[in-house]
């Protein structure tokens, strides 16, 4: 099983950025902590960081074909950006939306994913823990066990 986790942008600053928001672990930190899951489930892990939409959605175009699955955590695009709903949409991989935090328990303009009706399921508010449990509900999915 090979699976994508995507992330967008400023969460290469996590552990700068609002610690009180989103915690005081690194963006290594959590690269460290997403292989670590990936041995847990047994699936081959590729984590990418931009601050580019457009980037992000030519790599979202890039995995068509590559990968099973994609864990997307589109941060400050999620509230903005149809170009990434249509790159998920077109590419048809199974994608689970994470969050640090909680959206819906943030501004209002937060409480809008324009990502979410492409994706399978979204994980909020856990933090590193939300990928985690992303990347468990992906495996599972991809391994047929629909009842997750």
């Amino acid at each position: 099983m090979k699976l994508l986790v995507l992330n967008g942008p400023n969460l290469n600053l996590l552990g700068l950025r609002e610690p009180e928001i989103y915690g005081r672990r690194s963006y290594a930190d959590l690269e460290r902590f997403l292989n670590d899951c990936a041995g847990e489930i047994g699936a081959e892990l590729e984590i990418f960081q931009s601050n580019h939409e457009g980037v992000l959605v030519d790599r979202i175009q890039q995995a068509y074909g590559v990968f099973d699955g994609i864990v997307f955590n589109p941060a400050a695009y999620t509230h903005t950006s149809v170009a990434l709903l249509d790159a998920l949409k077109a590419v048809g991989i199974p994608t689970v939306e994470v969050h640090l935090s909680d959206p819906d328990k943030r501004e209002d303009f937060r409480k809008i994913s324009y990502v979410r009706p492409a994706c399978l399921k979204t994980v909020k508010g856990l933090g590193f823990e939300s990928y985690r449990q992303a990347l468990l509900f992906l495996a599972a999915y991809l391994r047929g066990e629909r009842e997750v």
